[in-house]
C-alpha cells in the first residue's frame, strides 16, 4: 500500500523518519533472525580481518541557508525504498527546492536523485562549502565517481587537507597511472580518522608501483602501531612482495597474517593458497582450501581454486597492480566498517575499491549487501547484476537478487527465478531454501514444505547448522496443519541446538496452544524467557501457558509485560483481555479485547475476539494439562 507524507521545509531540516516497512503478523515467535543467518548474510562476514572498532571523524555536512518555503511529497511503496515527487519549483532553477529535494532523497538513500537535486542546487551556489561536501558524499555513495571527482578538485582548493576530496583524487591518479602525483596527494593529508591506516596502505601501494619493494614494505609500517591492524598490515605486506616478485617474503607475511587470527580469513586463504600453487606446492594449496571450506562448509568461493589445481590452471595473484592493491586496502576498510555498522562510510568505501576494480565481485556482494540493507532494493540488482558469470560469486549474486525482486513486491518474479535455479543446478539446495523461505513469508504454507522437502533431499546428511531449515519447515508443517511432522522437525531441531529459545518457545507454545503437555511446555517457555528476557513474543507464551494451567494472576503480569515489549501485536493484547476477564478485571478486558480489534488481527480471529466483547468468557475455566 502506498503512503503519502506532505513535509514543509521546516520539518524536513530535522530529517525524515524511517518508513515502515511490513508487520509481524503472527501469534507464535517467527525468529527473523534466524532467516538472516541464513538468507542475509552479507559477504563482509566472510571477509574479517580483525580490525578493532574504528573511531570515525564527524563529517561536515553542515546546513545551507535556506530562504523561502517549499513543499516535498515523499512516497513509500515497498519497492526500492523511498521515492520523491516534488512540487512547487523546477530543478534546477530553484536553489532552495533543489537543496531540500536533495536533503529528502539522502534520507532516504536515494544517492542518485540526491546528487542531482544538489548538482542542481551547487550549480546556482558555487561557494557554499557545505553544499560542496554534501554533494560530494551522495555523489560517492550513489557510485557516480566521475562526478565526485569534479567536486573533490573544488573542496580542495578550500580545503587542502580535506581527506575523503585527496582519497578520491588519488584513485583519479591511481587510474591514469598518475603515481608521483597520487603520492604528492597522499602527503598533504593529516593523519586522523580513517587516514591513520588508509594513507599508509595507498602509499605502499602507489610506492610499490613506482618499483621500490623496500620503500612500499616501509610505508606500511605505521599499520603495525595501531592496536588490531597488524594483521592488515601483514596482509598487504604480503601482497605487495608478491606483486613484486618476491614470493618467499609474501608467504612469511601471510603466515604471520594467519597467526593473528582466530579463524582463517578469506583473502589471507586466497592469497597465501596462490603462492603455494605457483611455487609447486599444490599440495598444500589444496589442504589450505579444505580446511576453509570445512570451517565455513556453506561456502563455495574456493571451489573454483580446487577445481584449478585439478585441471592444472595457473593461479592468479590477489594484486598483480597498483590498481588491484589499492581496490584490495577500500574493500578491507569497506568490510570493517560495515562490521561496525558505518553503512554509508563503508558504502562509499566499496565504491571505490569497485571504481578501481570493478571484477572484484567480493566488493560487488559488499555494496549490494549495504544498498540492500539501506531498502534500495532495484539499486541493489542493479550491483549484484554486474557479477560475471564466471565468477563465484555468481550463484550468491543470483539468490540476492531474487531476495531483492521480493522485497520489492515483485514474488512472481522472484519465485520465477529460484524455481529456475533450482532446475539450473540439481545437486544445490540454496535456491530451493530461499524459494521455501519465500513462500513461507507469503503465506503459501503447503507450497512451502514442499520446498523445504527437496531443499533437505539435496543436503543430504542433517547437522548441527541445520536447526534453522528444520524450524522453518517445522513452522510451515504447522500452519499447513501437518503437526506430527512440524512436532518431529522442532524436537530434531531442539536435539541438534539444544536450549535455542525460539524453537522451545514455538514448540511450547504450540503445545499450549493444543492444551497438550503443558507441565513440559511450561519448563521450556520459562527456558526461553531465561535465554530471551526482553522478547516479547516468548513472554507472551510463558503468560498463556500460565493461563492454560489456570494461574491466571501470574499469567495477568506475564501478559501486562508482554505487551509493554510488543504494544502492537493483536494476539498478545487479545490474551491479555481473557487474562484480565478472569481475574476480575471485566473493563480493563474489554479495553484489551478492543484494542487487539483495532490491530487487524487474523481473519480467523475476528468473530471471536467481537464475542469477547460482546459477552465475556464464559465461566468455564481451562482446563488443566499435565
Amino acid at each position: 500500500m502506498t503512503r503519502f507524507w506532505i513535509i514543509d521545509a521546516k520539518h524536513l531540516f530535522h530529517g525524515l523518519r524511517p518508513y515502515l516497512s511490513g508487520l509481524l503478523g503472527r501469534r507464535h515467535v517467527v525468529d527473523q533472525k534466524l532467516d538472516n543467518f541464513r538468507r542475509n548474510i552479507r559477504p563482509a562476514a566472510l571477509l574479517a580481518t580483525g580490525a578493532p572498532l574504528i573511531l570515525l571523524a564527524g563529517l561536515l555536512t553542515g546546513c545551507a541557508g535556506e530562504n523561502g518555503i517549499g513543499k516535498t511529497v515523499v512516497t513509500t511503496d515497498n519497492h526500492s525504498g523511498p521515492t520523491l515527487h516534488l512540487a512547487g519549483y523546477k530543478p534546477g532553477r530553484s536553489l532552495t527546492g533543489s537543496y531540500l529535494a536533495g536533503r529528502s532523497a539522502q534520507k532516504a538513500h536515494d544517492y542518485g536523485r540526491a546528487n542531482e537535486f544538489l548538482s542542481n542546487a551547487l550549480g546556482a551556489d558555487k561557494s557554499n562549502v557545505n553544499l560542496l561536501r554534501r554533494t560530494f558524499l551522495v555523489s560517492l555513495a550513489g557510485g557516480q565517481i566521475d562526478d565526485a571527482v569534479r567536486v573533490a578538485g573544488q573542496i580542495v582548493t578550500k580545503d587542502p587537507g580535506a581527506l575523503l576530496a585527496n582519497v578520491v583524487l588519488v584513485v583519479a591518479d591511481i587510474k591514469a597511472n598518475r603515481l608521483e602525483a597520487a603520492l604528492a596527494k597522499l602527503k598533504t593529508i593529516k593523519r586522523r580518522g580513517l587516514s591513520t591506516f588508509l594513507t599508509p596502505l595507498l602509499r605502499g601501494w602507489i610506492v610499490a608501483g613506482m618499483g621500490d619493494s623496500d620503500g612500499a614494505i616501509k610505508a606500511l609500517k605505521p599499520l603495525r602501531a595501531i592496536s588490531g591492524f597488524s594483521v592488515l598490515h601483514d596482509l598487504h605486506a604480503g601482497l605487495i612482495n608478491d606483486y613484486s616478485g618476491r614470493a618467499d617474503l609474501a608467504e612469511k607475511n601471510l603466515l604471520q597474517a594467519s597467526k593473528r587470527t582466530r579463524r582463517s580469513t578469506l583473502r589471507i586463504v586466497q592469497a597465501l593458497g596462490s603462492i603455494y600453487e605457483r611455487t609447486g606446492r599444490v599440495d598444500r594449496a589444496k589442504a589450505l582450501y579444505v580446511e576453509y571450506l570445512s570451517q565455513n562448509p556453506q561456502s563455495r568461493i574456493l571451489l573454483p581454486a580446487l577445481k584449478r589445481i585439478r585441471e592444472n590452471g595457473p593461479a592468479p595473484k590477489l594484486a598483480s597492480g597498483v590498481r588491484d592493491g589499492a581496490a584490495e586496502a577500500f574493500f578491507n576498510v569497506a568490510s570493517t566498517l560495515t562490521q561496525e555498522n558505518a553503512v554509508e562510510m563503508a558504502l562509499i568505501y566499496g565504491r571505490l575499491a569497485l571504481d578501481l576494480r570493478p571484477d572484484l565481485a567480493l566488493a560487488t556482494m559488499l555494496v549490494g549487501g549495504i544498498l540492500e540493507s539501506l531498502d534500495r532494493y532495484e539499486p541493489a540488482i542493479d550491483v549484484y547484476s554486474t557479477v560475471v558469470p564466471e565468477s563465484p560469486l555468481w550463484w550468491s549474486a543470483r539468490l540476492r537478487m531474487a531476495s531483492n525482486l521480493s522485497a520489492m513486491g515483485r514474488d512472481d518474479e522472484a519465485i520465477d527465478q529460484l524455481r529456475s535455479m533450482a532446475d539450473e543446478k540439481t545437486s544445490r539446495p540454496e535456491a530451493l531454501v530461499n524459494l521455501a523461505d519465500l513462500l513461507r513469508s507469503k503465506k503459501r504454507f503447503s507450497e512451502s514444505v514442499e520446498a523445504y522437502d527437496a531443499a533437505i533431499k539435496r543436503i543430504g546428511t542433517i547437522g548441527p547448522r541445520h536447526w534453522t531449515l528444520l524450524y522453518s519447515r517445522g513452522i510451515a508443517l504447522e500452519r499447513s496443519r501437518q503437526w506430527e511432522r512440524a512436532e518431529e522437525d522442532f524436537i530434531t531441531a531442539l536435539r541438534l541446538k539444544p536450549d535455542q529459545p525460539y524453537v522451545l518457545n514455538y514448540l511450547g507454545y504450540s503445545w499450549v496452544d493444543q492444551g497438550i503437555n503443558l507441565a513440559r511446555a511450561q519448563k521450556m517457555i520459562e527456558r526461553a524467557v531465561e535465554l530471551r528476557p526482553n522478547d516479547g513474543y516468548i513472554v507472551d507464551s510463558l503468560g498463556w501457558v500460565l493461563y492454560r494451567l489456570g494461574d491466571f494472576p501470574r499469567a495477568a503480569r506475564q501478559l501486562e509485560r508482554a505487551v509493554e515489549l510488543r504494544p502492537q501485536d493483536p494476539t498478545i493484547n487479545d490474551h491479555l483481555g481473557d487474562a484480565y476477564w478472569r481475574v476480575g478485571r471485566a473493563a480493563e478486558a474489554r479495553f484489551q479485547w478492543r484494542r487487539a480489534l483495532s490491530l487487524d488481527p487474523e481473519p480467523d480471529q475476528v468473530s471471536t475476539i467481537q464475542d469477547k466483547i460482546s459477552n465475556g468468557l464464559s465461566a468455564a475455566q481451562p482446563k488443566k494439562g499435565s
